[in-house]
C-alpha cells in the first residue's frame, strides 16, 4: 500500500495530479488540510503552499468575489514528508471586497502568513503594458529537452529531475541550462502552461497560476552574475511573494511569463514578472524578493 502512495504520477497522470495536490480538505469551519505530495523529498515547493492557502481562502468567501490579489511571506521552509494544516481567518467583508489572512502551518509553527483580497467582478478603466516581441512556443524546446542534450554537463540527479513528468511544461526564450550561451541580464522569459487539461473551473485556473507564478521567477535576480541554485556556493530561498489577478486565466492553453529583476544587493534579489496570453492580453502580475546568497564557506 505504501508503495501505492508513494508512486509519481506518470506524465499522463501529472496535471489531474496537481489538480487533486492542490484541492484542499475541510476539516473544520475556516480549518483545511493540504496534501502532500506523493513522493516528494526534502522542501515543499514554494508555489504549492502558496496555491493550497488561496484555495483554502476561497472557502470562506462568498460566490462572485473572485481573488485578485495575494500577498505572502515564506518564515520557514515546509516539510514533503508532511501534509500542511491552514488556518483562515476572516478579517474583511465589504460590499465589493473580502480579505482573508491565512496561516500555514506544519508541526505547529507557521511556515508561511498569506493575505488574500476578492473583489465583486465589475468593469472599469483598462490599460495594460505590452507584451514583449519574443519566438512562439512552438519554436521552442521545453526544459526537460534542454536537460537531455546537455546530459552529460550536469549530475544524473539533476537531469532525472528535470526530466522527470512534470504537470506544468516550460519552454524558456533562453535557458539558463546553457550557461556559456545566456546573455548576463536581468530579464527571464518562459512559455508555460500545464501538460494536459486540468478541467473547466476557474479558480482551480487560478490556484495553478499561483503554483506556477513561484517557477523561474528568483533566478532571474541571479542571471546577470552568472550563478544559478545549482551552484554549490549559492544559497537561495524565496522570501516573500506577491500575485496579482487581473483577469480570468486558462493555464491549459500557453502563457508568456515575462521576468525582469531591477535590483539585487544586501543577498537578496527584487523580481518581477508579467503573464500574457499568446494574442498580448495581461492576465497577472507577479513580485518576488528572495535570498541569493554567495557563501565562500561551500566548496563545489
Amino acid at each position: 500500500m505504501q508503495e501505492t502512495e508513494e508512486r509519481r504520477p506518470t506524465q499522463e497522470e501529472a496535471p489531474g495530479a496537481l489538480v487533486d495536490l492542490l484541492t484542499v480538505e475541510e476539516i473544520d469551519t475556516d480549518l483545511y488540510r493540504g496534501k502532500r505530495n506523493p513522493g516528494g523529498q526534502g522542501r515543499v515547493f514554494g508555489g504549492q503552499v502558496i496555491a493550497q492557502a488561496l484555495m483554502s481562502a476561497v472557502g470562506s468567501v462568498d460566490e462572485g468575489r473572485v481573488a485578485h490579489s495575494l500577498h505572502a511571506y515564506f518564515m520557514r521552509p515546509g516539510d514533503e514528508k508532511l501534509p500542511i494544516i491552514f488556518r483562515v481567518e476572516r478579517d474583511y467583508d465589504g460590499g465589493s471586497f473580502s480579505n482573508r489572512r491565512v496561516i500555514a502551518i506544519q508541526r505547529g509553527k507557521p511556515i508561511l502568513n498569506m493575505t488574500a483580497s476578492f473583489q465583486r467582478q465589475e468593469k472599469g478603466l483598462e490599460h495594460q503594458a505590452e507584451m514583449p516581441d519574443v519566438p512562439q512556443p512552438e519554436e521552442l524546446e521545453t526544459e526537460a529537452e534542454i536537460a537531455e542534450r546537455y546530459r552529460d554537463r550536469f549530475p544524473k540527479a539533476f537531469v532525472d529531475f528535470m526530466t522527470r513528468p512534470r504537470a506544468i511544461e516550460l519552454r524558456p526564450v533562453e535557458s539558463w541550462l546553457d550557461p556559456e550561451n545566456e546573455v548576463r541580464n536581468g530579464l527571464r522569459q518562459t512559455w508555460i502552461r500545464t501538460s494536459g487539461p486540468v478541467g473547466d473551473d476557474p479558480i482551480m485556473h487560478r490556484a495553478i497560476l499561483a503554483y506556477a507564478s513561484d517557477m523561474t521567477l528568483l533566478g532571474t535576480s541571479m542571471k546577470p552574475h552568472g550563478v544559478n541554485w545549482l551552484m554549490p556556493q549559492m544559497q537561495t530561498a524565496s522570501l516573500d511573494h506577491a500575485l496579482w489577478f487581473h483577469d480570468d486565466v486558462r493555464m491549459d492553453d500557453w502563457l508568456l511569463y515575462a521576468c525582469d529583476s531591477p535590483w539585487s544587493g544586501g543577498s537578496r534579489g527584487f523580481n518581477r514578472g508579467h503573464l500574457f496570453t499568446r494574442d498580448g492580453k495581461l492576465i497577472a502580475s507577479a513580485t518576488q524578493e528572495g535570498l541569493i546568497r554567495w557563501r565562500e564557506d561551500r566548496k563545489g
